[in-house]
């Protein structure tokens, strides 16, 4: 695969720079899942911190060869991640540029292909990777609001961003449970396609609404059921219910759907 290619190049150019401890790589090579639409993940230690300064990051991705262009993600909540689209072929190559003591902290265990002196393989052996979890009292003391927010919206005829507000319920909320509950790390809504059964499926897909006013209200509808659904079935009595505030929004959702 082509990944695996750039990946065993980058070892290659890499390997003599004095500055370069190790090359780790992540994701979807970690899991044999990668075909022709996957990206590569690739984590570089070094000595020297590279992160903050973003022309060093450009400077290494350039030696990687057929570099196009890159761009740093703070978006997404990680500015040490250059995220680089390559030529020849044409593939997303993401490059967290970490320091020794930064490697320390992961989300899962990489695939070492440089590692000077045992280094990272000794901080992999004496620590655990940890993935994310959401916060269930996090959610539900937002859930209801949220709600509330795109109600405003529907009933405004602010559609679009309705429509947007959807995509991000199931991205922070709805395919995290749903991953959850099916026994999967909770990457937002990665995968949901084959990594839900197929009734969990099914009702995910009852959220996505046409662009009108009486498919964007069913669909809100179905995603609160498929919530409430979720929090009887995940959250334990620790969890704080909003009864008051989910009480009173839902009135309002009737308030909104007799209008016409």
């Amino acid at each position: 695969m082509i990944q695996q290619e750039f990946g065993n190049r980058a070892k290659e150019i890499l390997e003599p720079d004095d500055n370069v401890i190790g090359l780790a790589v992540a994701g979807s090579w970690l899991t044999d899942e990668i075909d022709e639409f996957s990206d590569l993940d690739l984590i570089l230690v070094t000595r020297q911190k590279i992160s903050d300064d973003k022309n060093l990051m450009l400077d290494y991705a350039r030696k990687l060869g057929g570099f196009l262009s890159g761009f740093t993600g703070e978006h997404v909540g990680e500015p040490r991640l250059l995220i680089c689209l390559y030529d020849n072929p044409l593939l997303h190559v993401d490059i967290k540029f970490l320091t020794l003591e930064e490697f320390q902290s992961r989300i899962e265990t990489p695939t070492l292909l440089i590692d000077k002196g045992g280094q990272l393989a000794n901080i992999i052996h004496h620590t655990e990777a940890g993935f994310p979890y959401p916060d269930y009292q996090w959610i539900e003391d937002r859930f209801w609001t949220w709600i509330h927010y795109a109600l405003l919206k529907i009933g405004r005829g602010e559609y679009f961003e309705a429509y947007d507000f959807m995509g991000f319920l199931r991205m922070i909320v709805l395919g995290p449970l749903l991953h959850i509950k099916n026994g999967n790390l909770p990457r937002g809504v990665r995968k949901v396609e084959t990594a839900l059964n197929t009734q969990d499926l099914e009702k995910l897909k009852l959220t996505i609404p046409d662009y009108n006013r009486q498919s964007l209200l069913e669909s809100l509808r179905n995603a609160v059921s498929l919530y409430r659904h979720l929090r009887a079935e995940l959250f334990d009595s620790k969890v704080n219910l909003q009864n008051s505030t989910e009480e009173k929004v839902m009135r309002y959702f009737e308030e909104i759907e007799n209008k016409h």
